[in-house]
């Protein structure tokens, strides 16, 4: 089990068993003794070890999850302002609700491009059917009544016919972009690179610049609630998407107001990356003293709201696939059935 293997999931589930540990009074180094003798898995059992080892050897938590090589390094620092700030318990709850937001997040996101991906090839493959061998059996019908087809059921069946004698040839074609596909999945170098291309491309607009935004305000209510001041904050989670130049900016300008003396909430409003809503709750948050807690349910309906946005794009994507899928399907049989009914009424 390496760093990488480690899920979100997981995560949420170890940061949430050691804060109640912790809030119950025990040490960390009891209470990692107590998770590792009730662990049955195997792999998950050689994690708790690997941290057990440096809790053993006096280290504290911040050091032992790092020695381990296991742990995300965003993990690692935020338990290590925890312990500095004197707030770790918090922050292992922190921790907690912040993996599960980027699982949930995880999960919705491939939900959206998995199913409308199924969707789309089945759509494809009943299309390329029909036109591959339905359309020459209507073809021979039509040819023994003496008659033709119409002539859009002539070009899609010469396509058909084309299609199915180059269909060696773009098997190969297809094979190999599957192949690439999988080696750039495969290779975490060109995995990388590709995703940081993406999110310089894409990553500010539309949904994508939602959900990065959404990752930021959920990082940034992590650091607040474990003591950090707002600069550092701020600072620390603008570090986890500097990938996308467009982004970048947005980062840079809030920091720079917070840096001037402006308000978090009007730093987060003017740089795009809380609505005006929201900003409007961590004023009043602000001001009445409790702007770590505000964060922590601004980004609690930040999650709800990415994850409807989401919702609403995947109900869109199905009706329309479904709907064109059934208009093609409906124009190449009535390209072929009306003609068809045409002859059989003059011969009746």
């Amino acid at each position: 089990m390496k760093k990488r293997s480690l899920t979100n999931t997981y995560l949420s589930t170890l940061c949430l068993e050691m804060h109640m540990l912790l809030d119950a009074g025990m040490t960390i180094h009891h209470g990692a003794q107590v998770m590792l003798d009730d662990e049955p898995d195997r792999d998950a059992k050689e994690v708790l070890q690997a941290l057990q080892r440096g809790l053993d050897a006096g280290q504290p938590l911040s050091g032992a999850l790092r020695d381990s090589q296991y742990f995300p390094d965003y993990m690692v620092s935020m338990v290590e302002i925890g312990e500095r700030t004197g707030r770790l318990t918090d922050t292992l709850y922190a921790l907690s609700q912040h993996y599960e937001r980027q699982e949930r997040l995880k999960t919705a996101v491939r939900s959206a491009t998995l199913y409308p991906a199924i969707l789309l090839g089945m759509m494809v493959v009943v299309v390329m059917i029909l036109i591959v061998q339905v359309l020459p059996i209507f073809n021979d019908v039509f040819g023994r009544m003496g008659a033709q087809m119409s002539p859009l059921a002539e070009t899609l069946m010469n396509f058909g016919a084309w299609f199915r004698g180059a269909s060696v040839v773009i098997a190969a074609v297809a094979f190999g972009i599957f192949f690439l596909l999988f080696l750039a999945w495969a290779i975490p170098a060109v995995r990388n690179g590709l995703a940081k291309w993406f999110r310089n491309k894409w990553g500010a607009r539309g949904i994508f610049g939602r959900i990065h935004a959404f990752q930021f305000v959920s990082s940034l209510s992590l650091g607040m609630s474990s003591g950090l001041m707002t600069e550092d904050a701020v600072r620390l989670a603008a570090s986890l998407n500097k990938d996308s130049q467009a982004l970048q900016a947005k980062y840079d300008k809030c920091l720079e107001m917070v840096n001037a003396g402006e308000s978090l909430a009007d730093a987060l409003k003017a740089s795009k990356l809380l609505s005006a809503r929201d900003g409007r709750l961590l004023s009043l948050g602000d001001q009445s003293g409790k702007a770590d807690s505000t964060m922590v349910e601004i980004a609690r309906r930040s999650d709800t709201s990415v994850q409807d946005e989401i919702a609403r794009v995947v109900g869109r994507i199905e009706p329309t696939l479904v709907i064109t899928t059934s208009v093609i399907i409906g124009i190449i049989l009535l390209s072929v059935m009306l003609p068809l009914i045409g002859i059989m009424t003059s011969l009746g």
